[in-house]
């Protein structure tokens, strides 16, 4: 059965947010399709996308390596999400359909009991699916897209600290959720502004000083990871 480049695409990026994979780091097809289980043409396919993503470059006589971003690109991801961010939830308030309200007040059921918790590792993959599926309501599949490629870059970019009281962070994520309700664009988009500042300013950049750097370099980089493992999404 052939696996679907998509498939082998979003494991290398994956890996590559994870850290598997150090910046400026060699992307060999052959040590890639051994990782991954597949052949060498679905790597190939997937190494393009990833580069038209910005996430690899093609270097002369070195072939496919991992982008090494610069700190002011970094800081433009951020600046990107606080201008998209509020947008995507503007429109999603015009025109989220039943089932995206549903899943978002589920979300922050689940978010707001977790955050009373304490269980800040759920929290984190909940806050993900409320602004996915946000972006998702926001019916543009153009916006809803570069939403995610910014959601992974600056996953694989910077470190996340986690708000300092989850419980208030959660409300907010009700609050969206009211305004989004109600069809109230100016109101989601208003407090989405909000909401995005907080968030960026719980995150640290993973390099450039060279103290946060987050290369975790004890994987295992040449074993089997197949790609049609239920654990892989998106």
């Amino acid at each position: 059965m052939r696996i679907p480049a998509h498939s082998v695409c979003t494991a290398i990026r994956d890996d590559i947010v994870a850290g598997v994979y150090e910046r400026g780091g060699r992307l060999t097809e052959e040590l890639l399709a051994r990782r991954y289980g597949v052949s060498r043409v679905p790597v190939r396919e997937a190494l393009r996308t990833l580069e038209a993503e910005g996430f690899v470059v093609t270097r002369r006589h070195a072939g496919a390596c991992v982008a090494e971003p610069t700190e002011q690109e970094a800081a433009d991801l951020l600046e990107m999400r606080q201008l998209l961010e509020p947008l995507g939830a503007s429109r999603a308030a015009q025109r989220r359909t039943d089932a995206h309200l549903k899943v978002l007040r589920g979300l922050v059921r689940l978010g707001q009991e977790r955050a009373r918790q304490g269980n800040s590792d759920d929290l984190r993959s909940l806050g993900g699916w409320f602004h996915e599926t946000l972006a998702q309501a926001s019916g543009s599949p153009a916006l809803t897209s570069m939403l995610t490629q910014l959601r992974h870059k600056i996953a694989w970019m910077y470190a996340v600290d986690g708000p300092p009281d989850p419980v208030a962070y959660w409300a907010e994520h009700g609050a969206i959720a009211d305004a989004v309700a109600r069809g109230d664009g100016e109101r989601a988009r208003s407090l989405t502004v909000l909401h995005t500042e907080q968030a960026n300013a719980g995150l640290r950049l993973r390099f450039g000083s060279g103290a946060d750097r987050a290369v975790r370099t004890d994987r295992v980089r040449n074993s089997q990871h197949p790609v049609n493992m239920p654990s892989l999404r998106h």
